[in-house]
């Protein structure tokens, strides 16, 4: 076995998979020499699954394609009356379900603006009348007698700790 490319797979009953593959080759060069020898193709059914794969899809593509022209107006001449009339229904349903959505997006923004413009509304009248409140204490706060002045004079000259301010 000194010369031999050796590639062992296991996969236990627990679905663990342990592998080991001579250092001097990979897998694909292994698979790829073992169908040189036996003469058969492994990568044919998966690559034939690909391709018809490959082609669904491709054909749905097309027909989204030619669905999405003809919404937009263009490859109509081979439409059928019938079609024509089903391709109306059709627009007409997306203009309606277009259309709610847009009164919905519309009504939605309007409520929120309003909501913010009241938001906005009690802000200011609650700032206002904490303006007038402090002008309203500002005018009790003043003295408005001249013996409480002078009273309040000759209480800070007694006190030198206390200043008073006119």
């Amino acid at each position: 076995l000194c010369d031999a490319e050796v590639s062992l797979i296991m996969v236990s009953s627990t679905g663990k998979i342990h592998e080991y593959i001579s250092p001097s080759c990979t897998h694909k060069n292994l698979y790829d020499r073992y169908q040189q020898v036996s003469g058969s193709n492994i990568w044919q059914p998966s690559y034939e699954k690909m391709q018809e794969n490959l082609q669904k899809l491709k054909e749905i593509n097309n027909k989204l394609h030619k669905e999405i022209r003809q919404r937009n107006g263009e490859d109509l001449d081979e439409l059928s009356f019938q079609q024509l009339c089903g391709l109306e229904q059709n627009m007409e349903k997306s203009v309606e379900c277009v259309r709610n959505r847009k009164f919905h997006v519309i009504s939605s923004q309007t409520d929120i603006y309003k909501k913010k413009l009241k938001n906005q509304e009690v802000t200011y009248n609650s700032l206002l009348r904490g303006f007038e409140e402090r002008d309203a204490d500002c005018h009790y706060a003043s003295l408005d007698f001249e013996d409480d002045y002078q009273s309040t004079i000759e209480f800070a000259n007694e006190n030198p700790q206390i200043f008073a301010f006119r």
